[in-house]
């Protein structure tokens, strides 16, 4: 189905300060439902071998997630689970212990299904080393089959100060043909201000080295709200980033929670924008990146037109988990490292969020569960639903009930009832079962989707997230 139309992409977003500081509140990013926080300690590792077993029956091919923790140095706005260390030989440990786990998970998959998507997320992937990256990835592909396919996607993220151009012809040798960039804002007292100075010059050179390498896609990760951020050095590194012309954008609101990430103390409220000036910058970036002939995605996440995740979007393929939207929707998704989460049928399982219990249990012989969640027929319902509303802009609400054997309009009437205010607003639109964002609506997907979260209303698991804006 072509429900999002490059015409009916354009950017043209039309920002009421009052509507959207009425509408904005905490809420998911709903990379899963239910959310990650809902996860509890009674999905075990036996719960996880059997879910493996029962996936072997449809047999969909494999997704996998290795999360690397390390980074040398904190930035300051940070939420990610990582560990700081300017010590590179623990990244030999941990690539072992890696594949230790990896030595327990793999037989449990039928050894046909193959891997059409890799991502090495963090921290800092970078920070190992050539040695310690070809081990890993050697390593992977003796316990997993590799798929050959031109569609596969084996992406990497990067910290262009620690990597240098030669680097990336490694990492096309090892069959990387992605990498997503952190640049952030190239401000100095952007810069300053979050702990994490980086040059211009270097951090292009590694864009083009991608570019030079065939890599066939590059991401740029920038984030608006950030200390010290201006309109106009916004607007200078926006100008120096499109002139890149980089595949994706990812433009990310700075969600600023000091009472959970500890290295966002050192940043001053003081320094940080206003909730309007936070809005003005998000509608400089949308405005640059439409007259760029971007495309949006959904959420922070920006693309051109013929782009594989246009194109997929456009077709009504597009999926979303753990790591962002993603052409590959009909997988399996296996997480190894510590705090990685796998995503099996209709089951999620993390491993330990803190590095030393998840080494422990690898170095056990364990599986190293933490926590997980086994869906019910409603969550798979839900799931379904807010995962087309994330990735398409609308859903087909009878439809997708239809195929649960449910009745849409008396099933979610209380999330019905939720949507109104939006609908009265210009920012959600119902009807005949079908809901949709308005273009007004569509910066602020989460607040539909949150419409159908059960969770959300459960006075039993109080959770923070960040805000919708």
């Amino acid at each position: 189905m072509d429900m999002i139309t490059p015409a009916a992409a354009g950017l043209a977003w039309h920002f009421d300060p009052e509507l959207l500081r009425r509408h904005d509140r905490p809420g998911p990013r709903y990379t899963s439902y239910p959310a990650a926080p809902h996860f509890h300690d009674g999905f075990d590792a036996a719960a996880l071998e059997g879910a493996i077993t029962a996936s072997n029956v449809t047999a969909r091919a494999l997704s996998l997630y290795v999360h690397v923790p390390y980074c040398t140095s904190p930035c300051f706005y940070c939420g990610c689970n990582r560990v700081i260390t300017r010590d590179r030989s623990r990244g030999e440990a941990y690539v072992a212990r890696v594949l230790r786990e990896a030595d327990r998970i793999a037989p449990l998959f039928d050894p046909a299904r193959e891997v059409i998507q890799l991502h090495l997320g963090g921290g800092t992937p970078n920070f190992l080393d050539a040695v310690q990256l070809r081990a890993l990835i050697d390593g992977l592909r003796s316990r997993f089959r590799f798929s050959a396919s031109a569609s596969r996607d084996f992406s990497i993220e990067l910290d262009p100060r620690f990597i240098a151009p030669p680097d990336i012809a490694v990492l096309a040798e090892l069959g990387f043909n992605r990498a997503s960039l952190g640049i952030q804002d190239f401000d100095p007292q952007v810069q300053q201000a979050i702990n994490r100075e980086q040059g211009v010059a270097p951090t292009l050179a590694i864009l083009q080295a991608c570019r030079a390498y065939g890599l066939r896609s590059v991401n740029v990760d920038l984030i608006y709200g950030l200390p010290r951020q201006t309109l106009s050095g916004f607007a200078q590194t926006l100008e120096t980033v499109l002139r890149e012309r980089p595949d994706r954008l990812a433009v990310y609101g700075y969600a600023h929670l000091p009472h959970l990430f500890k290295a966002q103390r050192q940043i001053a409220d003081s320094d940080l924008p206003t909730p309007e000036q936070k809005l003005a910058l998000l509608g400089l970036a949308v405005q640059r990146l439409g007259d760029a002939g971007y495309q949006y995605i959904g959420m922070d996440h920006f693309a051109l037109p013929d782009e594989d995740l246009s194109r997929a979007q456009r077709a009504g393929q597009l999926h979303r988990n753990f790591m962002g939207y993603t052409t590959h929707a009909d997988t399996d998704l296996v997480g190894l490292g510590a705090s990685a989460i796998s995503h099996i049928g209709p089951h999620y399982s993390q491993n330990p969020r803190e590095l030393p219990a998840w080494e422990q249990a690898v170095d056990a012989g364990r599986i190293p569960v933490w926590r997980g969640l086994a869906l019910d027929a409603d969550d798979e319902l839900r799931a379904e639903l807010i995962g087309q509303l994330m990735c398409q802009g609308e859903v087909d609400g009878r439809a997708v009930a239809a195929r649960y054997g449910v009745d849409f309009d008396s099933y979610f009437a209380d999330g019905l009832a939720a949507l109104a205010p939006l609908q009265q607003d210009g920012l959600a639109e119902h009807d005949a079962g079908i809901v949709r964002a308005t273009e007004r609506g569509r910066p602020l997907l989460r607040l539909l989707a949150m419409c159908f979260d059960r969770y959300l209303a459960r006075p039993d698991q109080p959770v923070r997230y960040s805000r919708a804006i």
